[in-house]
Parts: structure tokens; C-alpha cells; sequence
């Protein structure tokens, strides 16, 4: 059993090609991330100006501090807005790498498939019992991908309940 040029160079390709689609998604996340930051600093800071120029613009403390409390609510909205926001692009970014891995690890059956049943014609007699232990290590890596997967979607469907429930809670 000999891999070709051909197949090698083809692999590399997509390897490349694969860590350029994780490099960009994740810059992609960052870059959301980023803005979101900008964006909340930014708000933070006209939100707090403002807060300060109501509470000196108060005519006694008893107004001061319904002003303050006042400026509370809407601070604890714009903070659950905030984490609904992050969660939002975390989980966006997540389901995009999960399907990349998803496509990978099947290119990955596909080939090492292609090479088993290579190397199953090619064999000498005799050798089917370390095919045969090939074969079922594939199936039982398939098996634990198969759970892997099953379980993080299980840990990504609960974490959107609870912030589903954290943003009803805030309302």
C-alpha cells in the first residue's frame, strides 16, 4: 500500500483549508466580540454621564436617590442584554466549529475507510484478524464521536434553557 503524490498533496490542502475556515470563524467571533465591547463601553459610558448629571441636577437627596434607583433597572436590563449578546455569538461560533469537526472527522471515515478496504485487498493471508481489530477500533472511534457529539449538543441545548430562563427571570 503506497499513498500517491497526488493524495498527499490533496490532503495538505484540506488540512490547510480547514484550519484557514477555524482561523477565520474564530476571527470572525473575536471580531464580534469586539464591536459588542465597543459598542457596551461605549453605552456604559453616555449611560453613567448622564446617571451623574441627573443625580447633581436633583434639588434634594430624597430626589437624588429615586433618580439613582431609577438609572438601576434599566442598567440590569442593558447587562442581561449584554450576556444574552456574548452567549448569542459563543453559541453561533460553537455550532459553526461543531459542524466543521463533524465534516472533517466524515472526510476522515471516508479516507481511512478508503485505506482499510486498500489495505484489506492487498493483505496477505492470514491477516484478517488485525483488519478485523482495525475495523472495530474505526467503529468504536466512530461510537465515541457519535457520543462525544450527542453529549455536546445536550450541554448547548441546556445552556440555552438557562439563559432562556435567566433573560425571562430579568423581564
Amino acid at each position: 500500500m503506497s499513498i500517491k503524490p497526488e493524495q498527499f498533496a490533496a490532503a495538505n490542502k484540506a488540512t490547510v483549508d480547514s484550519l484557514l475556515s477555524v482561523a477565520n470563524t474564530a476571527l470572525a467571533s473575536a471580531e464580534r466580540i469586539a464591536a459588542l465591547n465597543l459598542n457596551a463601553a461605549r453605552s456604559a459610558l453616555e449611560d453613567t454621564a448622564s446617571g451623574v448629571k441627573s443625580v447633581l441636577s436633583a434639588k434634594d437627596p430624597q430626589e437624588a436617590l429615586a433618580v439613582q434607583s431609577s438609572l438601576a433597572k434599566p442598567a440590569v436590563e442593558k447587562a442581561v442584554a449584554y450576556s444574552r449578546s456574548v452567549y448569542e455569538i459563543t453559541a453561533q461560533t460553537q455550532q459553526d466549529l461543531a459542524k466543521m469537526v463533524e465534516a472533517q472527522f466524515g472526510d476522515f471515515q471516508k479516507s481511512i475507510a478508503g485505506m482499510v478496504e486498500l489495505a484489506t485487498k492487498s493483505a496477505p493471508a492470514g491477516s484478517e484478524s488485525a483488519i478485523a481489530a482495525i475495523q472495530n477500533a474505526i467503529a468504536a472511534a466512530n461510537s465515541a464521536f457519535g457520543n462525544m457529539n450527542s453529549v455536546a449538543k445536550q450541554f448547548a441545548d441546556a445552556a440555552q434553557a438557562n439563559m432562556t430562563a435567566v433573560t425571562k427571570k430579568s423581564k
